[in-house]
């Protein structure tokens, strides 16, 4: 047996013109190491001085949920077919890709739960960026990135690195590099922050505005570039998502190539500037959750955000953010205060030593538009339920 499937690449590879010798990759479990691997060498070897393949790829064996063994008298096998019943075909193949293969890979209803709701955050960030893409032509509308919002071309030069890794991932056949790498991408970069920072420039800018087309452009970027990158794993909701995105499309999402990592959007500058941002950020959020717990506050737009620095690099690197600082935090008024009057009950983090913030009430009353609170809100005589700057949006419109 172990000789006759030893050269098998000879039986198989050298009389089919088709194919071409030595194969480009021998795939099986880790015992054919000591096996097929090892007599395929040796014939190959003995006979050609080669080795009858370019590389070899070994994996583990599936198991439960506790590591053991699947056996059908034990009761714990899972059927391919249940799973495709109850969560769809995606999840398996979520699932396959998101464990490192090179040990025993394990499978439970509880692993498959945790694999749906992570095939739904990534779903759902595809379908937030298609549903705010009405309107949108990218041949006529995008922003060219130099024109860009500096948060939109974060979002971009984020997108370049990510890109970039899930490529190198592909390329090693780390595919749960690939999962955690656009899961968390999807997670953290963009639902926890940009996406949620966007919600107020979607909403409330004019339909055809600069900064709300700047938006919509990375957007797309972003809706064109995850689809291509899942659709080896994710095959089905890529399709089904390039079907609903606008501009002129191939056929199929598998007509198309991966992405690439595009130069023009990597900026350190900006980089760096939102690292020491979103640092900051997760101080504000922090001392936020407290109001909140505490029931002072309910959203966060009630609330005024008081950062306490004598620390001169950090009070012009937030000074630079201008007005948009508040957008960034997600609530309606940031003041940046000397050090010394910091109140006694301020958050701090010893990761982020110089700084603290403590959070106020909003001044103002509550824009029926926006949300956000403003003391011009009942001073404007045709508009007195909003702010200044939805006015002039419904004077554009």
């Amino acid at each position: 047996m172990w000789f006759d499937s030893g050269v098998s690449h000879a039986a198989v590879l050298e009389d089919r013109p088709d194919l071409s010798w030595p194969c480009d990759m021998y795939l099986e479990g880790s015992d054919q190491h000591r096996g097929w691997f090892h007599s395929s060498l040796l014939a190959s070897v003995g006979t050609r001085d080669v080795a009858p393949y370019k590389e070899v790829l070994t994996h583990g064996y599936v198991v439960d949920g506790d590591g053991k063994k699947m056996s059908k008298s034990t009761g714990n096998v899972i059927s391919p077919q249940e799973i495709i019943d109850r969560y769809g075909a995606e999840i398996i193949r979520l699932w396959v890709a998101a464990e490192d293969y090179r040990e025993d890979i394990r499978i439970s209803s509880e692993i498959l739960q945790r694999m749906s709701e992570a095939y739904r955050r990534i779903r759902n960030t595809c379908r937030y960026l298609t549903g705010n893409l009405w309107g949108f032509d990218p041949e006529k509308d995008s922003v060219p990135t130099a024109e860009m919002e500096d948060l939109d071309r974060w979002a971009l030069l984020r997108l370049s690195k990510i890109t970039q890794k899930i490529l190198e991932a592909y390329e090693n056949y780390q595919y749960h590099i690939v999962f955690h790498t656009l899961h968390n991408f999807c997670v953290v970069d963009l639902s926890n922050f940009y996406l949620d920072v966007l919600k107020d420039r979607m909403y409330t800018s004019p339909e055809n505005s600069k900064i709300r087309r700047s938006a919509q452009t990375v957007f797309f970027h972003l809706a064109e570039a995850i689809i291509r990158l899942m659709a080896p794993i994710l095959s089905f909701t890529a399709e089904e998502v390039s079907e609903h995105l606008p501009g002129k499309r191939p056929e199929s999402i598998f007509l198309s190539e991966f992405p690439s990592p595009d130069k023009e959007w990597e900026d350190t500058g900006i980089e760096g500037r939102y690292n020491s941002l979103l640092a900051v950020r997760e101080l504000v959020t922090k001392a936020l959750e407290e109001e909140r717990k505490e029931k002072r506050i309910g959203n966060s737009l009630e609330a005024g955000v008081r950062i306490y620095t004598s620390d001169k690099k950090m009070i012009t690197l937030l000074e630079g953010f201008g007005n948009g600082l508040a957008d960034h935090f997600i609530s309606s008024l940031v003041e940046i205060l000397p050090e010394k009057n910091s109140p006694a009950n301020a958050i701090t983090d010893e990761r982020i030593p110089g700084i603290s913030v403590a959070i106020i009430p909003a001044p103002g009353s509550k824009c029926e538009r926006c949300w956000k609170f403003t003391p011009e809100v009942g001073t404007i005589v045709d508009h007195p339920g909003i702010c200044e700057r939805c006015h002039d949006a419904i004077g554009e419109k």
